[in-house]
């Protein structure tokens, strides 16, 4: 398999307005192309679009995992150890309501890994992640 590549995606959001200016002013993200329906960012240089759906009732998931209550579905990135560490005092900084705080899962253990979840504007649930040693990526 070659380096890992940027990705796409494509979030709903029933707030435009909202959401772009939380990608835009609390996760730093460049904005790109957009329209009056959707807006496209740079997020750690993975593309994310996010696109106007009219609200629906439904209610967020969560599975448990190691004690924690994960929000499905959720999307995000895979940072550089500091990167993160960086990235999430910023985000404390900014008053960022955390689902699951940033901690340590694994910690001395194969896949030692930094996370954190919390909610977009619209309710999309985000996770990033670091890896203590990015070889550990997909460890068992």
């Amino acid at each position: 398999m070659s380096a890992i590549q940027p990705f796409h995606v494509a979030i709903p959001v029933h707030n435009l307005a909202a959401c772009r200016t939380f990608y835009r002013e609390v996760l730093e993200c460049e904005e790109g192309r957009s329209s009056d329906h959707w807006v496209d960012f740079n997020l750690f240089g993975h593309q994310v679009v996010i696109h106007y759906k009219p609200k629906t009732a439904e209610e967020l998931h969560t599975n448990a995992v190691d004690g924690k209550n994960v929000p499905v579905p959720h999307y995000g990135v895979v940072l550089a150890w500091d990167t993160f560490k960086e990235f999430s005092e910023r985000l404390k900084a900014k008053k960022v309501a955390f689902v699951i705080e940033p901690y340590i899962r694994f910690k001395g253990e194969v896949g030692e890994q930094a996370t954190m979840f919390f909610l977009d504007p619209a309710g999309n649930a985000l996770e990033f992640k670091a890896f203590k040693d990015m070889g550990q990526l997909f460890a068992k």
